[in-house]
C-alpha cells in the first residue's frame, strides 16, 4: 500500500483506530495481562524515582510558577495537578532517570509515555483496573507498531520516536479508556498527529530535553483524545495520506505491515507489550549489551576494572553514536558508551546513583573510560534492529583476552528479568522516596490490578501525602 492523497476505511490508520476502539478486558490473554501488569509496575517506579530528580524538580516549578493547580495525584509527587500537568510531568518523570521500559525493534519506549496519559485521564473518572490494563495494551500496541514500522529511517532523520509515535499511542489509549467509537478513535490520531515532535539534537549537548520529551508526548496525546471526544476534527487517514504522518516522519511507502494480524484478533501472536524489555541498568538502553558482556567477563575472569587493560566493543552504528559524547551531566553521561562502560567496571553494576557529580568525576572512572572503545561491526549492524548486538573483547594487563557476544541484553523478552528481579528494582527506585511500606503496598495494588474497582485508589497509593 503506497501513501495516497485519500484515506480508506481501510487504511491503516483506520484499521490501528477500530483497534484501539475495540479492544476490551476479555480479549487479553493471561499472558498479555500479566505483562501489562508488570511494565505498569516497572513504569510506576521509574516515575517515583523520577520525581525526585532535578529535571522533573524544575519542571514542576515552572508550572507551578504558571499557576497550575487541580485535584490529580501524580506517583512520587506530594502535589496535586491538572489532567494535562500530571500527564506531562509523570512524562518527565518517568523518562527522567533512563530506567524505563522500550521496545527494541522500534528503539521507544512505550511506558513512559502511555501509563502517565492514562493514569492521569482515568482520575476521578470511575475505571475499574480491568479498563486500566486494557488502555495500557492499547498504547503500548500502538506504540510499538508505529515505532517498528518507521524506525530506523525515522531515527535517521533526527527524530526520537518516543515522543513521536508516543503522541499516536497515549491518544489511543486514552480513547479506549473513554471508550471512543472508531471514528472519534481516528480523529483523536488526527489531532495527536499535529503534535509529534522530538529531535536527537540532545545527543550532542543539552540532553536534559530529552527528559521532557515523554511528557510532552503524554499530555499532548490525553488532550487530542479529549477533543476528540468533544467532537474535534482531525484529518482522516493522518498516517498514509499525502502531507501525512508518514511521509513526514519516516517517507516509509507502505503500511501494511504496521498492521498485519491486529484486528480483528484472530489468534496467532501476542500483543507486543509481551516483547517489551525492562532495563536493569540507568543508562541508554544501546550500551546494555557491552555492559552485560564486560560484567559476565569480569565475573568469570575473576577480574577487577584495575586487572583491565582494554575493552573493545564492535556493535551497530546508532549504538556506535554513543561514543562520541561526553559526561558533563547526568543526562549526558546516561548516553556516554564510555561512561556507562567504565562505571560498570568501577562498580560491577550501574544504579542511578553511579550518575551523581562525585561518580562523574571520580578519577578512577575517568581512567576506566579512556579504556574503551568502540567500533562498528557489519554483523552486528546487519542484524539491528532485529537484534541489539554486541561484540565484546576485553584484554587483561597480563595479556589474557576474553569474549562475550550479546545477541540481545538481558531485560529483553529473549532474556526476560524474573517478577522478583522486576519487583526488586522497583522497590529500589520507589523505597527511598515512598517508604519501602508505602511502595510495598501500591505493587500489592498493582498484583491485584484487575480485582480494583477504583483505579484513584492506585493513584492514592502512589502519590506522596500534601504538606
Amino acid at each position: 500500500m503506497t501513501i495516497g492523497p485519500r484515506p480508506t476505511e481501510h487504511g491503516p490508520t483506520a484499521t490501528l483506530a477500530a483497534f484501539a476502539a475495540g479492544l476490551r478486558s476479555e480479549d487479553l490473554s493471561g499472558e498479555e495481562r500479566h505483562a501489562a501488569g508488570r511494565h505498569l509496575l516497572d513504569t510506576l517506579g521509574a516515575c517515583i524515582a523520577g520525581a525526585t530528580g532535578h529535571v522533573t524538580a524544575l519542571a514542576r516549578d515552572a508550572m507551578a510558577e504558571m499557576g497550575k493547580g487541580g485535584a490529580v495525584p501524580v506517583p512520587g509527587f506530594a502535589g496535586r495537578f491538572d489532567p494535562l500537568t500530571a500527564a506531562w510531568l509523570g512524562g518527565v518523570s518517568a523518562h527522567g532517570l533512563e530506567v524505563d521500559d522500550g521496545y527494541r525493534a522500534g528503539s521507544v519506549h512505550p511506558g513512559a509515555v502511555v501509563i502517565p496519559a492514562v493514569l492521569s485521564a482515568a482520575a476521578g473518572k470511575g475505571v475499574d483496573g480491568r479498563r486500566l490494563i486494557t488502555a495500557i495494551a492499547v498504547g503500548y500496541e500502538l506504540s510499538t507498531r508505529l515505532a517498528e514500522a518507521m524506525h530506523p529511517a525515522s531515527r535517521n532523520r533526527g527524530f526520537h520516536n518516543t515522543p513521536v509515535v508516543g503522541v499516536m499511542a497515549a491518544a489511543a489509549a486514552v480513547g479506549s479508556l473513554y471508550r471512543l467509537p472508531p471514528a472519534a478513535m481516528e480523529m483523536a490520531l488526527g489531532i495527536a498527529a499535529s503534535s509529534a515532535a522530538g529531535l536527537f539534537a540532545f545527543l550532542h549537548g543539552g540532553g536534559e530535553i530529552k527528559r521532557l520529551h515523554a511528557g510532552f508526548a503524554a499530555r499532548e496525546g490525553l488532550l487530542a483524545a479529549v477533543l476528540a471526544q468533544k467532537g474535534m476534527t482531525g484529518p482522516r487517514g493522518v498516517l498514509e495520506v499525502e502531507d501525512g504522518y508518514f511521509q513526514a516522519y519516516s517517507g516509509m511507502e507502505a503500511g501494511d505491515r504496521l498492521v498485519e494480524g491486529l484486528w480483528p484478533r484472530a489468534g496467532g501472536r501476542p500483543l507486543n507489550i509481551t516483547r517489551c524489555y525492562v532495563k536493569p541498568y540507568a543508562c541508554c538502553r544501546h550500551i546494555h549489551p557491552a555492559i552485560d558482556a564486560v560484567l559476565a567477563i569480569m565475573d568469570a575472569e575473576g577480574a577487577s576494572g584495575d586487572e583491565i587493560a582494554t575493552v573493545q566493543s564492535a556493535t551497530y552504528a546508532i549504538a556506535e553514536k554513543h561514543a562520541h559524547g561526553d559526561w558533563r551531566d547526568m543526562a549526558t553521561a546516561q548516553l556516554s558508551y564510555q561512561f556507562c562502560v567504565a562505571t560498570a567496571m568501577r562498580h560491577g553494576e550501574l544504579s542511578i546513583r553511579r550518575f551523581d557529580d562525585a561518580s562523574r568525576s571520580d578519577e578512577v572512572t575517568q581512567s576506566y573510560c579512556e579504556k574503551v572503545a568502540v567500533t562498528i561491526d557489519e554483523e552486528c549492524q546487519a542484524s539491528y534492529p532485529s537484534l541489539r548486538s554486541a561484540k565484546v573483547t576485553v584484554t587483561l594487563r597480563d595479556g589474557r583476552q576474553a569474549f562475550r557476544f550479546i545477541d540481545e541484553p538481558s531485560g529483553s523478552a529473549r532474556h526476560p528479568l524474573s517478577d522478583e528481579a522486576l519487583k526488586e528494582k522497583y522497590l529500589g527506585l520507589a523505597g527511598p522516596v515512598m517508604g519501602i511500606e508505602r511502595a510495598q503496598r501500591a505493587a500489592e495494588l498493582v498484583d491485584r490490578i484487575e480485582a480494583l474497582d477504583r483505579a484513584d485508589d492506585l493513584l492514592a497509593a502512589l502519590a506522596r501525602p500534601q504538606a
